[in-house]
């Protein structure tokens, strides 16, 4: 598996980490920066160009780290394709690609410890998407709206 990281300042630990981990569990870990460690990086800057290479590598699953996650996440997911999901725990890494299939994770570097951090991505990456119906539905609307930006309809009550 082709996998992409970024990161900020905060994040650039734990992915070193992760790339040693990947690299090592077989799979091709791509890195979006930064290169170097610093006392300040702008999250957006790394982790729009791991979104990017993402939504243009199909089949390929991103990753994204800073402090809380949180910011990486809101960054990696206004690339158009990208579903990124916040993981804090294996059963949302898992369900993020059972129910969700997201394509990019993003995990905070001071909430978890590197290993915790690489069990997140071992379940991320070995979970597949469900196919359910009731799942594609709901990623299809998402994505019309990315093209089009119309609201999907509401409900019959």
């Amino acid at each position: 598996m082709r996998v992409y990281l970024g990161s900020d300042h905060a994040g650039f630990d734990l992915k070193q980490h992760l790339i040693a981990w990947l690299t090592a569990n077989g799979h091709e870990a791509v890195d979006c920066g930064p290169g170097v460690q610093a006392d300040a990086y702008d999250y957006p800057v790394f982790c729009l160009r791991a979104g990017e290479a993402v939504a243009k590598d199909p089949g390929s699953l991103g990753i994204v780290i800073g402090g809380s996650g949180n910011g990486e996440q809101i960054a990696a997911n206004k690339v158009k394709g990208i579903r990124a999901a916040l993981v804090w725990r294996e059963d949302i890494a898992a369900l993020a690609r059972e129910h969700n299939n997201a394509n990019v994770i993003s995990i905070g570097a001071r909430m978890h410890t590197d290993d915790e951090a690489a069990k997140f991505v071992e379940v991320f990456l070995a979970t597949p998407f469900s196919e359910a119906p009731r799942h594609i539905k709901r990623i299809d609307q998402m994505s019309a709206y990315e093209q089009t930006g119309e609201l999907p309809p509401l409900p019959e009550a």
